[in-house]
């Protein structure tokens, strides 16, 4: 995790000095600082759990931007650990990836599978901005609106069988609409997810009873304290496809700005039961760098 993390700050860096050098009327820095969220567990632009309308990297629509992330939460019996990065086109089209993966630690022994066990996959995200602008249209009521996909492919896939998934494979569509209301220093959002994922994924898609898609809510709500600094809340639902309980999950979580540069979020997530096991709680952080 440690190597990971060192090499996308590097790469984050990189990107940043790379833009710094550019023309500024390719990739001009024009969003407030928090206004474009932050990198999603998907990789896409969002609240950490929950996806956002706002097009990734700070570049308006007279410019091009990036970021690359690395995210880690520690829960009572599982680790959970994602990276990748996201470029955004013109505050129009965003492109994304991250890499997941679920260790279940010394939990996989009473699971049957193994210490250290580890469920992954990968995420390609597009999203496109369809109406609105969530910071500047402040004369108005609409909110900004996307629409977005994201193709998941997972591993394990005789374990994922074993489990019940019909699937390894998957795609997600959604919705989101995002409002940041500056009087108020407030930022709404919501999405609604049409998946057939069980744990967003990692242990496939479908069930041996229902493989059809379900409607799935994720909401976010932030106060911006400070322009370097907010809190706020998040929740996503999520579908019960293969017999095990899959809870609803939950975070309140604070973001700081250093600069337009480097951010970093920290989190405490409910995640409810996994696998059977209750109470998987515990500590989130996420770094993200970018232009």
């Amino acid at each position: 995790m440690q190597r990971r993390l060192a090499v996308l700050l590097g790469a984050g860096m990189l990107l940043c000095a790379t833009g710094a050098k550019a023309d500024s009327d390719l990739r001009p820095s024009g969003k407030l600082l928090l206004t474009e969220g932050v990198s999603d567990i998907e990789g896409s632009a969002g609240g950490g759990v929950a996806t956002w309308a706002v097009i990734g990297g700070y570049e308006t629509r007279d410019g091009i931007g990036a970021n690359v992330h690395a995210t880690g939460i520690q829960l009572k019996d599982f680790q959970f650990r994602s990276w990748g990065g996201a470029v955004g086109f013109y505050d129009r089209v965003e492109l994304s990836y991250a890499h997941q993966e679920f260790d279940t630690q010394g939990t996989g022994l009473k699971l049957g599978l193994g210490r250290g066990f580890t469920f992954s996959q990968d995420v390609y995200g597009a999203k496109v901005k369809v109406l609105g602008d969530a910071v500047y249209a402040q004369d108005s009521w609409v909110p900004q609106v996307s629409v977005g996909a994201n193709y998941k492919k997972a591993d394990q896939s005789a374990v994922l069988n074993f489990l019940g998934a019909r699937d390894d494979s998957g795609v997600d569509w959604y919705v989101a609409a995002t409002k940041v209301y500056l009087d108020q220093s407030l930022v709404l959002s919501g999405a609604v997810r049409a998946t057939k994922a069980n744990q967003t994924g990692l242990l496939g898609f479908g069930g041996s009873g229902n493989d059809n898609y379900h409607a799935e809510f994720e909401g976010s709500a932030a106060l911006l304290l400070s322009k370097r600094f907010a809190v706020g809340a998040e929740y996503r639902t999520k579908p019960n496809n293969l017999g095990l309980k899959e809870d609803d999950w939950a975070t309140v979580f604070a973001a700081f700005a250093i600069n337009k540069t480097l951010s970093v979020t920290a989190a405490y997530v409910d995640l409810g039961e996994i696998a059977t096991f209750k109470h998987q709680n515990g500590a989130y952080l996420s770094l993200q760098a970018g232009f």
